[in-house]
C-alpha cells in the first residue's frame, strides 16, 4: 500500500471517529415543540432551491400559534437560511445542517448550529423539523462497505457469520448428529454406510440451503467474500458440491481448517484468512497492537505507554503512530493564572470533582478554566502537528481489551529510542513544564 493511500485511510479513520462522536451528541439531544431542524443535501442538488424551501417554511412558520415553538422554529429556519448562504453549490459529498434550540440537562435552552461536508458522499435528501435530530442517514455512513461471510462447519453443527470492519456478527447456527464410522453390523454394514453418507448429504445441503438464505439478498451476493472453515472434509465437500449456490462459489476467497467448530472456530478462521481480509479494520486493529505488544516482549525501547510518557514522546517528534482507545475518558483542561501564565492538565472524570487540581497553590486563587475538551478529540484535530499518525481502536479483540485495560488506552509506537525519564529536550522544549502532565 502506497504512503498516500495509507494516509488516507488513517485520516479516514479518524473522520469515523469523529462522525460517531457527532451523532452520539446529537442522538442524545432533545428539544421543545418542532424547533430542532435536519437539512440533508446530495452532492447533485443545488442550493437555491433548498433555499427557496426554507424561505417558504419561514412563512409557513408565523402561522403556528404557540408563541414560544413558533419564535424557535422561525430562529432555526433563520439560522438554516444563513448557513446555506455560506456555499455557493454543494460540496462534491453533499451537505450537513444541523439547527436548532436543545435542552441541556440542567433545564436551559442552548442553540446548536452544526454544518459540514460528510467524508463520504450522502444518499439521502432529508428536510424534517422535530423534537429531536434525525441522524439515520450519517449512521449508514459509518457502515464499512466491505463485508466478509464466514461458514464454520464440522461434525457436530454449522455456523454463519459476517465481518464488517470491527464488527464480528454470528447470523445463524444450528447442530446435527451424524452416525460415526464403526465396523460392526455384519452384512447390514452396506447399509448402515449408506444411511451415514445420506446424513452427511442431508448435512451438506442443509449447510448449502442456509448459505443461500444468509448471503444473498434479492439475488445477489451480500458479501465482498466468503471463507469456509472446518474441522473435517465438509468445508471441502460444500465447496465442490452441485448443492452450493454457482453465485457463492465465485465469493470464496479462502478454505481453512480449524481446530474448533462453532463461535472459537469462527474466532480462529477469522486470525487464518487476514492474507485475504487485510482491509477490514479488525485485522488491522489485531496486527497494530500485536505490534505494539512485539516491541515491549523485546524490550526495544520503541514504545510508550501511558499519559505521561506518550505526551513527552509526542512533544518530542518521536512517536510514528500513536495508538488511544476510541473510548478514553480522559479531559485535557487549560487553566489559566492570574498571572497570565496557561497551565495544562490530563484528568480523568473523577480526578475532575477534586477541586484541588483547579487551584493555584502559592497564591491559594481558583485557576480560570479557559478550555476542556476530551484528549482523543484534541488529539484528533492536533495529531498532524506532532508529525504523527493516529489510530482509533477498540476493546471488542482480546489485544484491544487488554490494551484498554493493562496500558490505559493511550499508548504509541516510536521512530527511535527515547529515554522518557531522563532525557534532556531540546532548547525548544525546555519551557514545557511537564509537572503539569497530571493523571
Amino acid at each position: 500500500m502506497s504512503a498516500a493511500l495509507l494516509d488516507d485511510s488513517l485520516d479516514q479513520n479518524v473522520e469515523l471517529w469523529k462522525i460517531k462522536r457527532l451523532i452520539k451528541s446529537l442522538e442524545a439531544c432533545r428539544g421543545n415543540g418542532t424547533s430542532m431542524i435536519s437539512l440533508l443535501i446530495p452532492p447533485k442538488d443545488q442550493i437555491a432551491p433548498v433555499s427557496k424551501k426554507i424561505a417558504d417554511e419561514l412563512g409557513t412558520a408565523t402561522n403556528i400559534k404557540s408563541r414560544v415553538t413558533r419564535q424557535s422554529v422561525i430562529t432555526a429556519l433563520t439560522s438554516v437560511q444563513a448557513r446555506l448562504k455560506l456555499y455557493n453549490r454543494v460540496p462534491p459529498n453533499g451537505l450537513v445542517i444541523y439547527c436548532g434550540e436543545i435542552m441541556t440537562e440542567d433545564g436551559k435552552e442552548k442553540k446548536v448550529n452544526i454544518d459540514f461536508e460528510p467524508f463520504k458522499p450522502i444518499n439521502a435528501s432529508l428536510y424534517l423539523c422535530d423534537n429531536k435530530f434525525h441522524i439515520e442517514a450519517l449512521s449508514a455512513l459509518l457502515a464499512d462497505d466491505t463485508k466478509f461471510g464466514f461458514i464454520i462447519m464440522d461434525g457436530n453443527g454449522a455456523l454463519f457469520g459476517t465481518l464488517q470492519g470491527n464488527t464480528r456478527d454470528i447470523i445463524t447456527k444450528f447442530g446435527v448428529e451424524l452416525p460415526k464410522k464403526h465396523g460392526r453390523g455384519g452384512q447390514s454394514s452396506v447399509r448402515f454406510a449408506r444411511l451415514r453418507m445420506e446424513k452427511r448429504h442431508n448435512y451438506l445441503r442443509k449447510v448449502a440451503e442456509t448459505a443461500t438464505n444468509v448471503f444473498l439478498t434479492n439475488d445477489k451476493c451480500n458479501v465482498t467474500g466468503l471463507v469456509l472453515a472446518g474441522s473435517a472434509d465438509f468445508k471441502t465437500e460444500l465447496s465442490r458440491s452441485d448443492m452450493f449456490d454457482p453465485r457463492l462459489q465465485t465469493k470464496v476467497l479462502k478454505i481453512v481448517d480449524v481446530s474448533y467448530g462453532g463461535e472459537n472456530g469462527f474466532n480462529q478462521a477469522i486470525e487464518l484468512s487476514t492474507d485475504c481480509l487485510q482491509n477490514v479494520k479488525f485485522i488491522q486493529e489485531k496486527k497494530l497492537i500485536c505490534r505494539y505488544f512485539d516491541e515491549i516482549a523485546k524490550d526495544t525501547g520503541l514504545y510508550c505507554f501511558g499519559i505521561d510518557d506518550t505526551l513527552r514522546a509526542l512533544e518530542a517528534g518521536a512517536v510514528e503512530i500513536l495508538i488511544v482507545w476510541e473510548n478514553l475518558d480522559i479531559v485535557r483542561y487549560v487553566l489559566r493564572n492570574p498571572s497570565g501564565e496557561n497551565k495544562v492538565l490530563y484528568l480523568k472524570p473523577e480526578q475532575a470533582k477534586d477541586k484541588s487540581f483547579f487551584i493555584n497553590k502559592d497564591t491559594g486563587m481558583e485557576l480560570e478554566v479557559e478550555e476542556q475538551m476530551q484528549l482523543l478529540e484534541w488529539f484528533a484535530n492536533n495529531y498532524k502537528n506532532f508529525g504523527t499518525n493516529l489510530q482509533i481502536v477498540t476493546d471488542r479483540s482480546q489485544e484491544g481489551s487488554q490494551f484498554c485495560k493493562g496500558f490505559g488506552g493511550i499508548g504509541g509506537l516510536m521512530r527511535y529510542k527515547l529515554d522518557l525519564q531522563n532525557h534532556d529536550f531540546d532548547e525548544e522544549f525546555n519551557d514545557i513544564n511537564y509537572d503539569d502532565y497530571d493523571f
